[in-house]
């Protein structure tokens, strides 16, 4: 692809494979007690813990595992979560949206603010810096097979884009369709390796090695708090 690709940055996410999958087994067990409280324990009347529990087969969590939770869910003990998303200025003009899952908004509001003391940066307003992203299914495959028969059958069941990155093929999708797509691909014989939802920048921003150091470490720290489950940014990594 010429320029700059959206997806440069994988190397990036793919180096904190181990630490990626703990957020990951994280994010969907707090999906699952949220589904259940909102919907009760039988995945045949509740679709959303349905997805949850789509999701969770997807990352390999134990069944030991969702049991436990359901379970725990059903208690008047366990606390709800709530999805929330923080948007932040980083260094050099840099824009950061965070995804996270809490049962607690103050301590998340907390932490949000120790983050910006100890490394920079400032929360924004809602809709500052989203504008500048889209959120989009995703799903990566292991490269095998012929890019263009993949394309034909990709854009033929609705995936929007189809591109090749190392030893990825990633499909592009609308995020409401990222299970369904899925599911279809996997029917023509494709082996999926990742479905996540992701925010995508619209437009990139190149910074000075000072800044991005900077960025980065805001990123770690933001990527270790207990909440948070995924920080995306529009700045210009190395192709």
């Amino acid at each position: 692809m010429a320029g700059h690709s959206k997806w440069a940055n994988i190397k990036h996410r793919k180096g904190k494979a181990d630490a990626a999958k703990g957020k990951a087994f994280s994010r969907v067990t707090k999906e699952i007690i949220s589904a259940v409280k909102q919907g009760g324990p039988d995945p045949k009347s509740n679709p959303k813990l349905r997805i949850a529990l789509q999701k969770a087969k997807d990352v390999n969590l134990p069944n030991d595992n969702i049991e436990r939770n359901i379970k725990k869910a059903t208690s008047a003990d366990q606390a709800d979560y709530i999805q929330m998303t923080y948007e932040m200025y980083g260094h050099g003009g840099v824009g950061l949206i965070i995804d996270l899952m809490t049962d607690n908004k103050n301590r998340t509001a907390s932490d949000m603010r120790i983050a910006t003391n100890k490394r920079g940066g400032s929360i924004a307003s809602p809709g500052a810096v989203a504008y500048n992203f889209d959120r989009k299914g995703i799903l990566h495959i292991q490269k095998k097979g012929n890019f263009d028969d993949l394309f034909l059958i990709a854009s033929d069941i609705g995936a929007e884009d189809v591109d090749e990155v190392e030893d990825l093929f990633i499909v592009t999708v609308a995020p409401d369709e990222l299970y369904e797509i899925k599911e279809k691909l996997e029917e023509n014989g494709y082996t999926i390796d990742e479905a996540l939802l992701e925010m995508i920048p619209k437009t990139f921003v190149e910074v000075d090695e000072e800044n991005k150091n900077a960025n980065l470490a805001l990123i770690e720290w933001l990527e270790a708090l207990e909440d948070v489950d995924a920080v995306y940014h529009n700045m210009k990594m190395d192709e």
